[in-house]
């Protein structure tokens, strides 16, 4: 059950009949960051707060054996994004970087460019990590992307990286001597803030992805939102609302702010009537760096973590939701993946 294809043939589908006898549905893809197989509620880990990641893997379908394609972060994102073994698109075997001059190419197809032929609005949120290149040329808005509010790489890809990014002790930039400029948040294609102001900046995240949900649905157009987080990649970082108020430190209060977006996005569509005709699928990059101990995440009994083939590397907690299409509370126990061919 490969993501990439599966969207696949929802857009076959949709061009044939879909259009002509209901709406067709909208696809949100949640996508962690170093998130491990262990580490939420819903997967065993005994003292995270995942309420709303919860409810989904309740009300949906919970992948227990769903793998990424790489165990680091840029090859997994080339593959979930078009469906290819990331040696096909050159983004292997590592990740990009500030000053990489290349991009996922321009001739790879991504869902988004697949989707928007057929009427659907298309947002981009978070952590692109594919590359900026010359003039800009591969950020998502030359990639199928109406919209994109996001930083284009890891946000510890800045001057300071062992920080402290939490109210009221705030020290996400600074002066430090690694030779690289801070971290901007890109509108589209113009920086929109530099450097970025790490508290604030899941909630920016967050009004735009409501606010396109909102108006797409105004709008009666079919959406396809991919919303790629930063959490819960080190160093942590959470605002005023979830910090302190986990039992796990600074990774659950990461966890706790990335578990009340999913609550957010679950809150617009209700908002906007289209609950019932959204497609949503979660998943994490790899696995969790287990170099950064608590402060890293949890495979569970999984062996090894981010950076290794081993399961704990690559093996992911993953959850589909669509109220009346998917049945609530079934565990599905076959080895999925991000990629096709």
């Amino acid at each position: 059950m490969r993501l990439h294809a599966v969207l696949v043939l929802f857009c076959l589908g949709l061009s044939q009949k879909a259009f002509s006898v209901s709406p067709p549905p909208n696809i949100i893809i949640i996508f962690a960051d170093d998130l491990g197989f262990g580490d939420l509620g819903c997967f065993g880990h005994p003292s995270s707060r995942t309420p709303n990641l919860d409810r989904l893997a309740a009300g949906g379908l919970r992948f227990t054996d769903f793998y990424s394609s790489s165990p680091v972060c840029s090859p997994s994102r080339a593959a979930l994004l078009t469906g290819r073994y990331q040696t096909r698109s050159g983004i292997y075997p590592g990740v990009l970087y500030p000053g990489s001059r290349g991009g996922l190419p321009l001739n790879e197809t991504t869902i988004a460019e697949i989707l928007k032929p057929l009427g659907y609005a298309t947002a981009m949120v978070g952590k692109w990590h594919l590359g900026v290149g010359p003039n800009r040329t591969y950020l998502p808005i030359n990639q199928g992307f109406d919209q994109y509010l996001g930083v284009p790489y890891s946000h510890d890809q800045g001057p300071c990286q062992n920080l402290t990014c939490f109210p009221p002790n705030i020290k996400c930039f600074g002066k430090c001597d690694q030779g690289v400029v801070t971290v901007p948040l890109f509108l589209n294609d113009k920086i929109q803030q530099q450097p970025v102001h790490f508290p604030d900046l899941v909630a920016s995240y967050d009004k735009f992805a409501t606010d396109f949900i909102s108006s797409s649905a105004k709008g009666k157009r079919p959406f396809f939102l991919y919303y790629a987080s930063h959490h819960t990649h080190y160093p942590q970082f959470a605002g005023k609302q979830s910090t302190g108020q986990s039992l796990r430190g600074p990774f659950g209060d990461a966890l706790l702010e990335f578990d009340n977006t999913v609550g957010a996005l679950l809150e617009a569509l209700v908002a906007s009537g289209i609950q019932n005709n959204t497609f949503m699928f979660f998943t994490s990059d790899n696995g969790p760096e287990l170099m950064r101990m608590s402060r890293g995440g949890n495979a569970g009994l999984l062996k090894c973590g981010k950076g290794t083939t081993y399961e704990g590397g690559m093996r992911e907690p993953a959850i589909a939701y669509w109220p009346g299409k998917i049945q609530p509370g079934s565990p599905e126990w076959k080895a999925g993946a991000k990629q096709s061919k």
